[in-house]
């Protein structure tokens, strides 16, 4: 029985088969090779960013220790060797140690009466967007705080405007300077509704919240009722 020639559909299969055979064929002999140095060298670069990552993780580590023991001698009023201690890390790679290392700095520089060398500090950590925001308004409310008596009082309001507001980490020192400084241009209109409204921000630390319903009072502003007033 002769037997049944090919379809051409089966046909045309099998030239496609043979030629993918024949190109994968050379393929491998022409680049074969390089695939080989290209997988090993992938290894090799992930085994040195493993290497690297546990090296960052280890030095992390190190600076946190240097870190954590140098505001336990702070906290023991053992300065010296502090500046020393910190100094290295103001360069560190890790954004929040930096900053902290800075901010450190500079309050060394504020126990030891220096004004212009902690404004420096801090004006460079507010300064400086490669740190955490945090890290930066912190520094720009300290800044201010040293400065405060030599600003004129509308450069205060503008420059912690952004901090000066109700939910703000540092609402309750930004805000207490800026009403300040509105009643300093002999506008207690604004400055009495800002003091009641850090009076009644219970995120604000209760020294500043006691003098703001003090002052509001002063200026005609019951932030104690306004506060219940809300609460009901």
């Amino acid at each position: 029985m002769a037997s049944t020639p090919p379809s051409n559909e089966a046909f045309l299969r099998e030239v496609d088969e043979e030629l993918r055979r024949d190109q994968l064929k050379r393929f491998g002999e022409r680049w074969g090779r390089w695939l080989i140095v290209a997988v090993v060298a992938g290894l090799l670069a992930f085994g040195g960013w493993l290497w690297w990552q546990h090296g960052q993780t280890k030095k992390a580590e190190a600076d946190g220790e240097v870190i954590s023991q140098a505001f336990a001698d702070l906290e023991q009023g053992r300065e010296q060797g502090v500046e020393a201690k910190l100094k290295p890390l103001a360069e560190s790679d890790s954004p929040a140690y930096r900053a902290i290392s800075k901010l450190a700095l500079a309050s060394l520089k504020v126990n030891a009466n220096d004004a212009k060398a902690a404004i420096a500090g801090y004006k460079a950590v507010a300064e400086d967007e490669s740190l955490p925001k945090a890290y930066r308004d912190l520094a720009l409310v300290r800044q201010t705080a040293i400065e405060y008596d030599t600003m004129k009082p509308q450069d205060v309001i503008s420059r912690l405007k952004p901090l000066a507001v109700a939910g703000n980490p540092w609402f309750g020192s930004a805000g207490e300077m800026t009403a300040i400084a509105y009643l300093n241009l002999n506008k207690p209109d604004l400055a009495g509704p800002l003091f009641a409204a850090i009076a009644k921000d219970e995120g604000v630390p209760e020294s500043i919240r006691q003098r703001a319903v003090q002052m509001a009072g002063v200026l005609g502003v019951d932030a104690v009722a306004e506060a219940d007033g809300e609460k009901k």
